[in-house]
């Protein structure tokens, strides 16, 4: 329904660290007089396999980082959104739930509490969780987006649940479809 993980994902390791391009960052040396490449952050090494699929892997690599370092945000993020690919919704919820707690102030965590919670039917909570997204960063456009799909979602349900009530309201079918319609069409823009 929303855009989520990947984005956020991608978002955050923007927003936290550089940019991974196709080469690597160059830094001076003290014994070398030429410029040897920078070791890649092991939260660009885990997102690598979150993008390939290899999520098992992922989650295993950051488990084990994050014994020796427990704070690091980057691989707690990747971690929550490794348990999003592998369908363990619950611990993905508590890891995400839990980094709102420690780092209140960032809103890719609220975005992806929103998307679980809206794929479970938890549209309002999923719209308090938006709201804290934004309130975190008003320029967050991923959260921005996912609350105008969301309302979108809302409004289609109210019309399902009005025609239900009145199914000979013509003016109710119509507004139903244009909802539905515009559902359609957000979903074929992704």
């Amino acid at each position: 329904m929303f855009s989520a993980r990947c984005t956020a994902a991608i978002v955050l390791l923007a927003f936290l660290a550089a940019p991974v391009a196709a080469q690597q960052p160059a830094q001076w040396s003290p014994w070398s007089p030429d410029l040897i490449p920078a070791p890649r952050s092991e939260a660009a090494e885990i997102a690598d396999l979150v993008q390939a699929g290899k999520s098992e892997e992922a989650l295993k690599r950051a488990d084990k980082f994050l014994v020796d370092k427990p704070r690091d945000l980057q691989v707690r993020f990747l971690r929550a959104v490794t348990l999003i690919d592998l369908g363990r919704q619950q611990e993905a919820t508590d890891a995400l739930t839990q980094l709102t707690r420690d780092f209140p102030e960032l809103p890719e965590p609220y975005n992806n509490l929103a998307v679980l919670a809206a794929a479970q039917g938890g549209l309002e909570r999923a719209e308090q969780l938006l709201r804290q997204a934004i309130a975190a960063q008003p320029n967050y456009i991923t959260a921005q987006e996912n609350l105008g799909e969301l309302y979108v979602a809302m409004a289609t349900a109210a019309f399902e649940r009005a025609s239900k009530l009145d199914p000979a309201n013509g003016n109710l079918k119509s507004k139903l479809g244009l909802a539905r319609d515009l559902t359609t069409k957000l979903k074929a823009t992704r």
